[in-house]
């Protein structure tokens, strides 16, 4: 396709609009504030309980309370991604014409009203000249031309002639961006995981349905620990976390907050932590005027209480039951019969709270098997850590991208295609040496490398005569 049908090609015309690149931006920019503002994920519910009906409908609609997963964020940045290749094709080719193009060495009309610094007099003859003067243009430019008229001899020679390409480096830099920020839409994840102490797991829930995902390994909390201010404030809190795949120990570390691990191009965050009922509880058994008894009971095992036909076994354990505070299941078996029972930590406060509900119940009556009353004095309780998972497979693309565009961004902003000029005229001990220059941009850092170039062929000369 040649440049005149690209021009009459409307949807050519219409993605190589550098308005359209401004308008994807803004509303790139207008996008990333909404999500800012509208919580994301799992985040999003507590905020989607104060909508009302029509416009949670509107929102979910939207997939606002997901915005960054959306199909119209992607959409937008496919759009913006044909538009910068667009862009970059429409340009290219005059940009690389440009750079082909080499300018005749015997540019007479650059040499105009050039200051007086840049006009250097000198006695020695138009070779010698010429020869100074290319060996000092040597070491500031490349690729000098040298042509010889009868107006005089002209060096020509120039310096940053890539820095044209800067700006397309930007531009596939930021595609590269991108690109991996797709990539870890499409295949990354966010994800938790509860692992109690000594516990294992292979699976994950994802943050966005709750649904679960096998990581392909299993990761084991060895140990957690956690360490206190002396007013009750957790001060630090770490996992000893284990990778263990097909039965093998693959991997080690110290989970920590701020201090994450990497296994298999997957990141755990130390994110919190909790309690959990054990598999044990210490219950307190009265018999009339007997001394009271306490029983260790262990979670699916009979115990048999002493001097009776009664065992005892441990059914549950609820870190709070009916929203009355700490509570275990006990099963008694006594014969042929069996009696199920909850006892609660918090008994004497519940009874001032809630008179006689003990006595309306049989399965929470503490009383209800005669003579005997059984209490709960005190269960296991173990940690739990809680994991952050998170799989982003275009955080190296993005790293990538990033660092391309910092070196672009320097050569667009801090480099210049700079043409340097060298006209000798005259002979004899009235040869004149003049430079001049052109510049695509950066004009004082060309006036200031004119400056330099003609300072070195003075002194260059100056010492020549000295040494004869």
């Amino acid at each position: 396709m040649n440049k005149h049908n690209r021009g009459e090609n409307p949807l050519w015309s219409f993605f190589k609009s550098v308005k359209l690149t401004f308008a994807l931006l803004i509303l790139l920019a207008l996008s990333s504030i909404w999500g800012t503002f509208i919580p994301q994920g799992q985040d999003a519910m507590k905020f989607a309980i104060k909508l009302g009906p029509f416009l949670f409908k509107i929102f979910t609609a939207l997939q606002l309370f997901d915005l960054y997963h959306s199909i119209w964020f992607r959409i937008l940045i496919a759009l913006l991604s044909i538009n910068l290749i667009i862009c970059s094709l429409d340009r290219f080719p005059r940009t690389l014409r440009l750079l082909k193009k080499r300018p005749s060495p015997d540019r007479v009309k650059l040499f105009e009203n050039i200051p007086e610094q840049r006009q250097i007099r000198t006695k020695l003859d138009r070779e010698s000249a010429k020869n100074i003067s290319h060996e000092v243009l040597r070491t500031r430019v490349s690729g000098i031309t040298e042509k010889e008229t009868s107006r005089g001899i002209f060096l020509f020679g120039e310096k940053g002639r890539y820095s044209t390409f800067g700006v397309y480096l930007v531009h596939l830099s930021v595609l590269v961006i991108l690109v991996g920020a797709i990539i870890g839409s499409l295949w990354g994840f966010e994800a938790f995981v509860n692992i109690k102490e000594g516990g294992e797991t292979d699976s994950i829930f994802l943050n966005k349905s709750g649904r679960p995902k096998r990581l392909g390994f299993s990761v084991r909390c060895e140990k957690f620990e956690v360490e206190f201010y002396e007013n009750g404030t957790p001060k630090e809190y770490r996992s000893y976390l284990s990778f263990i795949n097909d039965g093998k120990l693959l991997k080690k570390g110290i989970l920590r907050v701020n201090h994450p691990l990497k296994f298999q191009g997957i990141t755990f965050y130390q994110a919190s932590y909790g309690n959990i009922p054990g598999s044990s509880a210490i219950i307190k058994i009265q018999k009339n005027n007997e001394k009271t008894r306490l029983i260790r009971l262990t979670k699916g095992k009979l115990s048999p209480l002493p001097g009776s036909n009664i065992s005892i076994e441990l059914a549950d354990i609820r870190d709070d039951f009916m929203h009355l505070g700490p509570a275990v299941l006990i099963r008694i078996h006594y014969g042929d019969n069996l009696k199920r029972i909850w006892l609660f930590k918090n008994e004497k406060i519940i009874k001032q709270k809630i008179p006689g509900l003990f006595e309306r119940f049989e399965t929470l009556n503490p009383s209800s098997l005669k003579p005997y009353k059984f209490s709960l004095v005190d269960f296991e309780t173990k940690y739990y850590t809680g994991l952050q998972v998170n799989r982003d497979p275009g955080v190296p693309i993005v790293w990538t991208g990033f660092v391309l565009i910092i070196i672009g961004c320097i050569i667009t902003f801090f480099t210049s295609h700079q043409r340097i000029w060298i006209w000798i005229t005259g002979s004899g001990d009235k040869t004149i040496i003049r430079v001049a220059g052109s510049s695509n941009k950066n004009q004082v850092s060309l006036e200031r490398e004119l400056d330099r170039i003609s300072a070195n062929i003075s002194n260059k000369i100056k010492n020549s005569k000295e040494q004869r």
